[in-house]
Parts: C-alpha cells; sequence; structure tokens
C-alpha cells in the first residue's frame, strides 16, 4: 500500500466475544482481500500463559496451540500478527479470582515481584506462539495508577513517575525475548493535562518525552474527530515523543448490537488524510467491543472495505461500492443500511444507539422516556422490512442481517411501550392499559425471543460460546421482567392493586440534552436501582 507501511486491524477479543478459529480465519481472508496487511489480536486475559491456570480462566482464552495455528494461518495468506495485551489497566476479569496483586480498579499493582512475574510469562507464552517480534503491552486509561494499594505501600508518587518506572521494568523483560514495545499514549497526556487525552497543539513538557524511552513506539488513538484539523493537531504533539507514531482509529461497531458504518467514515476519513500529511506510515483500526462486544464484526465490511480502498489512493466512490458489491456480493449501500437501527431520528453525525437503550429500557422505570416521542418507533417497521428483504439475498452474510431485521421487529414495538404505557397510567386510562397488557406486551415478548434466538445465531457463527452467558442473562431478563409488568398492569386495570407505584413517579429530564444519545451499558441502562 504506497501510502502506509502497515494498514491493519485490531480485533477485541476480551469484551466476551472471542472469535472462533473458523470465525477468525474466514475475517482475516476478506482483509487480506480488501489490502490489509496486518492484524493484532487484541486479549485483555483472553489467551494461554504457561504457569497461570486462573489467566484466562473459563474466558474462552485461545491456547497456545490455536495461537500458533492464528499466527502460521495469517502468515500463508499474507498478514503478519502482533499479539496486543494489557500490562497495567484494563485487567479487571483477571482479579476475580483474587490470585494477582492489584492496585485499585482494574490496575496491577506496580512495583510488585508478582506482577512482574506475571508479564515475564505472558512475553515467554506469546513469543513462543507469534513470529512478529513487536508486541503492544497497552498500558491506557490507568487513570487512578498509584491510588490504591500502590499509595498504602509506597505513600503518594506521580502518575509519571510510575509510568515511568514500570514501562522501564518492562522494557528490560522485553529485552530478554527481542521484543519491541508499542504503546498507548493517553497516559503521557492525561496526567498534565487535567485528565483528559486530547488536547490542541501544544508545547510537550519534556519530562513527558523524557518518559518515554527510545525504543517504544506510541500509539495515538482517536476515534471521536471529524476534523483532520484535530486529528493532525496530536500528531504534531506526538511527533514530539518520537518520529516512531503509529496511528489507531476506529472502526465503530463498540455501542451495541448494531454498526456506526456511516460514522466510521466520517471520522476515519480525516485521519487518514491527517497521517498522510504528516507522514504517519503504520495504521491501524480498532474494532472494540464495549459492554459485550454484541455487534458482528462482518456488519462492518463496508467501512473497512471503504476505508481501505481510500488508504490505497481510491476516492471514487463510484469505484469503491462496484468493487464492494463483487467482494461482497451486496450492494454497499444496501449493507451500509445495516446501520439503520439506530438511526430513527435520522443520522445525526454522531454514533447515537438508541436501538441498544431502548431494548433494555425498562417499562416502568425508563428514564430514557425522556427522549423520545410517540410515533417515532414506526419507522422500525420500515427498517424491519428493509432488513429482512436483505438477510434473503445473502447466503454468507445473511445471519447478520436477520439477527438486525428481528431486533427492528422487537423496536418496532418496545421503543415506545414504557411511554405509552406511563402516558396512559397519568391518563387513568385502564381500557389502553389492559389493551397493551393483552396485545404489545404478549407480541414484544415474542418478538423478543425471536430476536434472541438469531442473535445466538449470529454469535455462535462467528465467535466461541463463552460469553455468550452474559446474552442470555441480559435478554432472559428482559422476557422476565416484560411478563412481570403485563401482569401487573393486568392486576392493576381489574382492580387487585390500586397503583403502579414506580408510574406514579414524574418523568424527569435524562442528563443529556440530546433526544437520541449514546448510552452503551445494558445494565445501567435497564434501571436506576443498586446492581450491587
Amino acid at each position: 500500500m504506497k501510502n502506509f507501511d502497515t494498514f491493519g486491524v485490531m480485533i477485541d477479543m476480551s469484551r466476551n466475544a472471542v472469535m472462533s478459529m473458523d470465525g477468525l480465519k474466514r475475517f482475516l481472508t476478506l482483509l487480506k482481500k480488501m489490502g490489509y496487511n496486518c492484524v493484532l489480536l487484541y486479549t485483555e486475559d483472553t489467551y494461554e500463559v504457561d504457569g497461570e491456570p486462573y489467566f484466562g480462566y473459563m474466558r474462552g482464552r485461545y491456547s497456545k496451540a490455536e495461537m500458533k495455528e492464528i499466527d502460521a494461518f495469517a502468515t500463508s495468506i499474507g498478514m503478519s500478527v502482533i499479539p496486543c495485551i494489557q500490562t497495567l489497566a484494563h485487567l479487571n476479569a483477571i482479579f476475580h479470582w483474587n490470585k494477582f496483586p492489584k492496585d485499585c480498579d482494574d490496575i496491577l499493582l506496580t512495583d510488585d515481584e508478582r506482577t512482574y512475574e506475571l508479564i515475564d510469562r505472558m512475553f515467554a507464552t506469546l513469543s513462543e506462539c507469534f513470529v512478529s517480534r513487536k508486541i503492544h503491552i497497552g498500558m491506557d486509561e490507568a487513570h487512578n495508577l498509584g491510588r490504591g494499594r500502590h499509595l498504602d505501600i509506597h505513600g503518594y508518587e506521580s502518575v509519571n513517575t510510575i509510568m515511568k518506572r514500570h514501562l522501564e521494568k518492562i522494557c528490560k523483560i522485553a529485552e530478554k525475548y527481542g521484543y519491541e514495545l508499542m504503546i498507548w499514549s493517553d497516559m503521557f497526556f492525561r496526567p498534565w493535562n487535567s485528565g483528559e487525552y486530547y488536547i490542541p497543539k501544544c508545547k510537550i513538557p519534556q519530562e513527558v518525552v523524557d518518559a518515554i524511552p527510545p525504543s517504544v513506539i506510541p500509539i495515538y488513538w482517536d476515534y471521536y474527530q471529524t476534523k483532520e484539523e484535530n486529528y493532525s493537531n496530536m500528531m504534531y504533539n506526538h511527533k514530539q515523543l518520537t518520529n516512531q507514531t503509529w496511528f489507531a482509529g476506529g472502526i465503530w461497531g463498540w455501542s451495541g448490537m448494531i454498526p456506526f458504518n456511516k460514522f466510521t467514515l466520517d471520522s476515519m476519513i480525516p485521519a487518514l488524510n491527517a497521517c498522510k500529511k504528516n507522514k504517519i506510515r503504520n495504521v491501524f483500526m480498532t474494532m472494540w467491543g464495549d459492554n459485550g462486544a454484541e455487534c458482528s464484526h462482518f456488519s462492518q465490511l463496508p467501512s473497512l472495505f471503504y476505508l481501505a480502498e481510500y488508504a490505497k489512493g481510491n476516492s471514487d466512490e463510484q469505484k469503491i461500492k462496484a468493487k464492494f458489491k463483487r467482494l461482497v456480493g451486496i450492494d454497499f449501500d444496501e449493507f451500509m443500511n445495516i446501520d439503520c437501527p439506530n438511526e430513527v431520528l435520522g443520522y445525526q453525525g454522531e454514533a447515537h444507539n438508541p436501538s441498544k437503550y431502548m431494548l433494555y429500557s425498562d417499562y416502568f422505570n425508563d428514564f430514557f422516556d425522556y427522549t423520545i416521542k410517540e410515533g417515532e418507533g414506526k419507522k422500525y417497521v420500515e427498517y424491519a422490512r428493509q432488513l429482512h428483504a436483505t438477510a434473503k439475498k445473502s447466503r454468507k452474510y445473511g445471519y447478520v442481517f436477520d439477527s438486525a431485521a428481528k431486533l427492528c421487529d422487537v423496536m418496532a414495538i418496545k421503543y415506545e411501550l414504557g411511554l405509552r404505557t406511563r402516558k396512559a397510567y397519568e391518563r387513568k386510562d385502564k381500557t389502553e392499559l389492559e389493551r397493551l397488557a393483552k396485545n404489545e406486551y404478549v407480541k414484544v415478548e415474542k418478538l423478543i425471543d425471536i430476536y434472541a434466538r438469531a442473535f445466538e445465531k449470529q454469535w455462535f457463527t462467528d465467535n466461541k460460546p463463552h460469553g455468550f452467558d452474559i446474552q442470555d442473562q441480559r435478554l432472559g431478563a428482559l422476557l422476565r421482567r416484560t411478563d412481570a409488568c403485563r401482569r401487573r398492569i393486568l392486576a392493576y386495570t381489574a382492580g387487585k392493586i390500586d397503583r403502579i407505584d414506580e408510574l406514579e413517579e414524574e418523568l424527569l429530564p435524562y442528563k443529556y440534552k440530546e433526544r437520541s444519545i449514546n448510552y452503551n451499558n445494558a445494565q445501567l441502562g435497564s434501571t436506576a436501582n443498586a446492581l450491587l
């Protein structure tokens, strides 16, 4: 690729969805055909580590044999594999077992001998499984570093001091295995920028520059800007650290079941322009899976393909779309329509996800009802029709569209059901409440079950089974709650109870001003009550 030496994809295998060997091989084959030459496997704890049986325990971790197979397969099709792990924060899953030293939150205890024994074993295992001598060690978003157990043991130290010492120790371990280290760069900006990563063009403090060893490659990650200037500002700042900086963009699919192909293009095209102008030669696109990794990576093929073509220098949209259809077998714009479940208020140039937060919103305790209006949900009827039609056309990717279509079948009723219930209750319209209970509630319960089965098929087509228990628990709870609310309504309309206490509360404005928002937490979005 003339504009870039590395143009890759980072796949998140740590948010419950670990791609199956079959799913990953199918995906890598497509990526190679598009022009990607590198894949980073993001595995917080979902890989086997010699001598650490609790590391990735019951999480669907890749075995050493599987990692060797992945590396061999990628090599056979002309792609390199770079392990992408964590050696500081983002390790909440391992603390489940009380076997690893913890500072606070999801952060390892630095300056503890057991921590460096673990990191040594990580490197030893991975060096045996992957040919690449590059390894991404994470170290991002350790917001409370040094403020937990470390503070109790060592007293207060600045984040910069702790980070520098910890990184020096990791560098020494890496030398044993011939590794060149890559690291997310945000923790070199946050301590002196009020906890924020992004900062306009500025002079970087010398102590920050000195904190990064010459052998370490910082990765500037940014998925949120839509203006080229903002990316260029941060690239200017990074060049003061080193001329080795890589850029990591984002293929937006980490806010629910549905991707954001449109916003991916709106944010990543200016990012690639900035990379070209600032001579950033190594780029990869992250595919995170926050809060459950519900979104199939195969639903993001249009934005992946478009960006690969753009990176090659092809900006002719009609040629891109024609090439996409030859590769995938579906019209580009028709495939892009998979974004529609989040566009009930129209695409607003941001990644809003009503198809997730309104799916899990509670019928009686739904604080999100403030953000919607009656009549909007009918758009989901047409969305479902469109997606069902596409699902029938494609043998390879029909399962992805089938899942999205059946989600829209649910949302056509559920999007407004809580609000309609509340308004009927406020009017003391028992006739309407009874009608809703005997019709909409019954229908939506059946449709949720149908959707859950389609979503299960999607998950098991792409991923290992581990982690789907979380999806079963969420959707199972939604089914149980639907039935419980239906029975409460009927008890009220029959005079068996004289009120529904939750509906007596006034609906208050939600903290966001927008009517459509991004809220990506199924548990917290379903209730205001204590979960722990």
